[in-house]
């Protein structure tokens, strides 16, 4: 405990949303940070949000994201934490916090098989994780799935897409997924996680390729937030 005092007032722990300093009660993520982060209860409304955004490309069996997306935001300061900084502890929150609310709902616990959107080889050598890992990891644990990162793999290296159109962004992704080992999800009800969804291509190209691979697949798709 006094180690632990000694070490807190010359490397005090900050909040991953904010910087702020935590209190002794508080880990991760403030208390001022949680209440304000944007939560869709989109999977609790059975909100078509998502569902609008694939209108007339995909047809998945349900659909949600745990935030709102907000330029400045929260949000985005915990996805580039997540994603640039090594905090994976971040995707262990979230899917923890997701995954709680999933697995009571009907929708949701006919899962059989979580995958994460993959990176490409180079990006995941020069980062070091995956940052949907621990996220889809929490989420299978808690909807008794099974989590698979074997599957869906990204063949070639993609530059950012944050700056695309929609139009652009399915034209530099559409074909840099492919499936290995379509044995194990045939027939299966599979959940797609990924850090955000702006214009869909990424998810899209995704279902995709899965579909024109496997037999009878059935398809969700959960996110951290939607843009």
């Amino acid at each position: 405990m006094i180690i632990n005092t000694v070490l807190n007032l010359f490397f005090p722990k900050v909040c991953y949303g904010c910087h702020a300093v935590l209190s002794d009660n508080e880990q991760d993520i403030c208390t001022v940070c949680r209440d304000e982060l944007p939560v869709t209860n989109y999977h609790f409304t059975k909100s078509s949000v998502i569902h609008e955004i694939f209108y007339g490309r995909l047809q998945l069996q349900s659909a949600t994201a745990l935030f709102k997306f907000h330029k400045k935001g929260i949000v985005q300061q915990l996805l580039h934490n997540l994603k640039y900084r090594g905090h994976e502890i971040i995707g262990t929150i979230l899917g923890a916090w997701l995954g709680s609310e999933l697995s009571g709902l009907a929708d949701y616990k006919c899962i059989d098989i979580v995958i994460p959107v993959p990176l490409h080889k180079s990006k995941l050598k020069q980062r070091g994780y995956n940052q949907m890992a621990a996220f889809g990891t929490e989420i299978a644990k808690a909807l008794s799935a099974e989590y698979i990162d074997n599957v869906l793999v990204k063949t070639s290296a993609t530059k950012t897409q944050v700056f695309k159109s929609r139009n652009s962004r399915w034209n530099s992704i559409r074909h840099t997924f492919s499936i290995n080992n379509a044995n194990l999800i045939h027939n299966k009800h599979i959940l797609i996680v990924d850090d955000i969804i702006t214009t869909g291509a990424t998810i899209e190209s995704c279902v995709n390729v899965l579909n024109t691979n496997a037999q009878n697949l059935k398809i969700s798709v959960a996110t951290i937030a939607l843009a």
